[in-house]
């Protein structure tokens, strides 16, 4: 074998083999847990507060609907969110569309 595809070798087998290697690939799968579980936070946050002002008025607008569903409620769902973010929005669902702009 060539002595630098040896030394290469050496070098990579040294570094998957470290403590330290993997301490990194932990601590950075952790950090994506800790935003992932941020972001279903806020995301449960607004599905709650958009679901609860929508059924107060009793009516939601085609916009309204699509920002909650679309762009908050199924990244959440994908994300593994799930209770009463879900039970809003099938509430939700139910509520007749307005027109957009008109009451």
């Amino acid at each position: 074998m060539e002595p630098w595809l040896q030394t290469l070798m050496t070098v990579l087998m040294t570094v998957l083999a470290s403590n330290g290697f993997w301490t990194l690939l932990q601590y950075r799968r952790e950090g994506r847990d800790k935003t992932g579980k941020l972001l279903r936070g806020i995301a449960h946050d607004r599905i709650i507060s958009l679901g609860e002002r929508a059924l107060k008025q009793g009516q939601i607008t085609s916009d309204e609907f699509e920002n909650l569903y679309d762009y908050l409620y199924l990244p959440y769902k994908a994300l593994g969110g799930n209770g009463s973010a879900e039970r809003i929005v099938e509430q939700v669902k139910k509520l007749p569309i307005r027109k957009d702009g008109t009451k």
